[in-house]
C-alpha cells in the first residue's frame, strides 16, 4: 500500500533525516510434525490425571513439535542439555530460513536485497549467533548487518520490531528483516510437577519474519522509497512497561537433577499482566491522539488461555477482536516471541484492514513486562 499523505504526519520530534516505517511483508514457518494434545500425552506417557488436565483444557487443539525418537526399548530418548542445544541450532536455522524467504516473497524482495537482518530467539543459545549462521547458511551477503537478540522471553518480537524499526527510519530506503524463531521442543524439562506441567502443555515451535522499509521525510529529495506491498502499514510508535513486582514470575531456572534448563511461569501471570495492561495501552494511543474505540485490529500475543482472557477483559476487547490470538494459540500452541506475527499473517490474510484503519499489538513476557506498538494502514 502506497503512504498517502492524507495519513497523520509523523510527530514533530522525529528529524528529516529519519523515514517512515512501512511493515511491507510476513512469513511464518513451523517445523513438519504436528499433534493434538492428547497424542502428546500418550507419546510421553503422562497418565497423572491432574496434568493430563493441564493440557486437555488449554485450549489448544495442536502444536508442531520435534518429539526425541524412541530408544530400542520403544521409549522416547531422553535429550540432554546438550543434545537440546544441538536440536535448537538444527530447527532455528530450518524455520528461520522457511520464515525468511516466505517474508520475502510476500514483499516482493530478494536475499540479495536484504541489507539488515535481525535475529530474535530465546529456546537456545548460539555463538556465532543466528543471524551469523542464518547468513552463512542463507547466502545473503556477508556485509549485511545484524543484530541477535537472545533470551528476552515471548515480548521479544516488539522488543526487537521497535529497534528493527528504528533502524530503518534512520536507513531509508534500505530492506531490513526481523525473524522471530523459537524452537520450544529444545526447550523442556519433564518430570511429575505442575510447574513443567503448565509449561509443556503450552509451547510450539514457530518461526515468523517481517520486513521493514522507511520512505523519506526529507521533502527536498524526495521520497527515497514508499512501501507499495497491499495491506502494509506503517509503524507508529511503541510503548512499554515493566512490571517490577514480578520480576520473577517467568524465568529460566537451572534444574540440577534434570541437568536442564527449567522454565517457569507463576500462576498469578494472567492476573498480573491484565492489570497492568490498561496502563501501557492507553500510554501507547494517548501519544497518537486516540483512544482504544479507535483500534480497528488488535493482535495479542497468544500466551495463554487464561492470559488472553485476562487482558480481553481489562482492555474491554470482544472475542471476535481477539479472534486470531485464539486462533494462532488453537492451532500452534504458544510460539513464543514470533505469537504476534502468526496473528498478524492471519489478519492479512482475511484482508480486513482498510487504509486509515488502526493497530495495536501487544506482547507479554518475562520482566515481567507488556510491550505494545501502533500501526496504521
Amino acid at each position: 500500500m502506497t503512504l498517502h499523505a492524507a495519513l497523520p504526519q509523523p510527530h514533530a520530534t522525529e528529524s528529516k533525516s529519519t523515514g517512515v516505517v512501512g511493515i511491507v511483508g510476513v512469513g511464518t514457518a513451523t517445523t513438519e510434525a504436528s499433534y493434538t494434545q492428547p497424542e502428546v500425552l500418550d507419546i510421553f506417557g503422562i497418565t497423572d490425571p491432574k496434568v493430563r488436565s493441564v493440557f486437555l483444557n488449554s485450549a489448544i487443539e495442536r502444536r508442531h513439535l520435534t518429539i526425541p525418537p524412541r530408544g530400542s526399548d520403544g521409549n522416547r530418548l531422553a535429550e540432554p542439555q546438550g543434545e537440546l542445544l544441538a536440536k535448537h541450532k538444527r530447527i532455528a536455522l530450518d524455520m528461520g530460513a522457511r520464515a525468511v524467504h516466505a517474508c520475502l516473497e510476500s514483499s516482493g524482495y530478494e536475499l540479495a536485497d536484504v541489507d539488515y537482518l535481525c535475529c530474535v530467539t530465546s529456546t537456545g543459545f548460539l555463538t556465532p549467533g543466528l543471524s551469523a549462521l542464518l547468513i552463512h547458511e542463507m547466502g545473503l551477503s556477508p556485509g549485511t548487518s545484524r543484530v541477535d537478540i537472545v533470551g528476552m522471553g515471548c515480548n521479544a518480537g516488539l522488543n526487537a520490531l521497535n529497534a528493527v524499526a528504528g533502524w530503518s527510519a534512520a536507513n531509508p530506503g534500505k530492506v531490513a528483516v526481523m525473524v522471530c524463531v523459537e524452537a520450544c521442543s529444545a526447550a523442556y524439562v519433564i518430570d511429575s510437577t505442575m510447574r513443567t506441567a503448565v509449561v509443556n502443555s503450552l509451547f510450539g515451535d514457530g518461526a515468523a519474519a517481517v520486513c521493514l522499509v522507511a520512505d523519506s521525510l526529507d521533502a527536498a529529495s524526495g521520497p527515497a522509497f514508499v512501501p507499495s506491498a497491499p495491506g502494509s502499514p506503517r509503524i507508529l510508535g511503541f510503548a512499554s512497561h515493566l512490571i517490577t513486582d514480578a520480576i520473577g514470575a517467568m524465568r529460566y531456572d537451572w534444574d540440577d537433577e534434570q541437568a536442564k534448563f527449567s522454565f517457569y511461569l507463576d500462576p498469578e501471570i494472567p492476573y498480573v499482566v491484565g492489570a497492568h495492561a490498561e496502563r501501557v495501552v492507553d500510554r501507547l494511543l494517548s501519544r497518537a491522539g486516540i483512544r482504544r474505540s479507535d483500534v480497528s485490529h488488535w493482535l495479542v500475543h497468544s500466551g495463554g488461555k487464561k492470559v488472553i482472557d485476562a487482558v480481553r477483559i481489562n482492555l474491554g476487547l470482544t472475542r471476535h477482536d481477539v479472534r486470531h490470538t485464539t486462533g494462532v494459540l488453537r492451532d500452534y500452541g504458544n510460539v513464543s516471541s514470533g505469537s504476534f506475527l502468526f496473528s498478524y499473517d492471519r489478519l492479512l490474510r482475511e484482508r480486513s484492514p482498510e487504509v486509515g484503519d488502526y493497530g495495536t499489538l501487544m506482547t507479554m513476557g518475562p520482566g515481567s513486562t507488556i510491550e505494545t506498538a501502533l500501526v496504521q494502514w
